[in-house]
């Protein structure tokens, strides 16, 4: 069987930066275990595999090591290459995906894509949150992820995380964020138990982070940057059931996976 493969880089408009993210078109799902075993293989924070039915695709996206409900840059990425190698004809995408129809439109030179929002509820810091992050966040929320506030953008540069605490942990993964030097805030995402000791940048946690950033800020229209080491940069807008996240992406390599 061979299987067209795409590797590219979303939220950045150059190579070696934002987040890069496999894409695979099927002609019909493969079983999960297989798909999982690919996801592996590349060891890329996320490997999305599509199936089309003209301008409609169902999606589905692989950590190396599980499923994920929502990948913000799995989806951008999966976009782009529709647009770039299948359906340079039409600027609407829509996806059928665990979390539900997801729309992503081509909108100049960035990707505009609608995902649901996920606002975070307050919570009390868990414990062993302070020593897995080596600094005390003033505020903390959980939605699927936990969400940890911090005052700097410099502490959350500077964070070196206990990966093996954060295991430990409750929710899918940790964001840890504060406002912006430059931008209207920051972030950086910890998922090491779900393969992923930190993603490049992350779209799905910015359906917390930017509900939450809109109410402290009073403004709908966000600027992030998640300031990991490649870097990433990402546009929110923020509307009551749903985030759209807009950025753009590159072809970095375009190939054949043969199993």
């Amino acid at each position: 069987m061979q299987i067209p493969y795409y590797h590219i880089d979303a939220f950045t408009d150059k190579p070696f930066a934002g987040n890069p993210a496999g894409v695979c078109f099927l002609e019909q799902w493969l079983d999960t275990s297989t798909m999982q075993k690919i996801a592996a293989e590349h060891c890329l924070s996320e490997t999305a595999f599509l199936v089309g039915h003209g301008s409609h695709y169902e999606l589905r996206w692989f950590t190396p090591a599980v499923e994920v409900d929502l990948c913000g840059h799995g989806t951008l990425a999966s976009a782009f290459t529709v647009f770039l190698e299948r359906r340079p004809d039409t600027d609407t995408l829509t996806f059928t995906t665990q979390s539900g129809l997801l729309t992503v439109r081509h909108q100049e030179d960035k990707l505009e894509m609608d995902l649901p929002a996920r606002p975070g509820q307050s919570c009390a810091i868990p414990e062993g949150l302070e020593t897995a992050m080596g600094i005390s966040p003033i505020e903390t929320y959980l939605a699927r992820d936990l969400m940890a506030v911090v005052e700097t953008e410099q502490q959350v540069r500077n964070l070196q995380p206990d990966f093996n605490l954060i295991r430990q942990l409750p929710g899918f993964a940790l964001i840890v964020t504060a406002p912006g030097e430059q931008c209207d805030f920051v972030s950086r995402f910890f998922a090491p138990q779900e393969g992923i000791d930190e993603d490049p940048v992350t779209g799905s946690a910015h359906c917390t982070l930017a509900p939450y950033w809109s109410t402290r800020l009073k403004q709908n229209l966000l600027n992030a940057r998640q300031i990991s080491a490649r870097g990433g940069e990402l546009t929110c807008t923020v509307q009551p059931q749903t985030i759209t996240i807009a950025g753009k992406a590159v072809l970095y390599m375009a190939g054949t996976i043969t199993i």
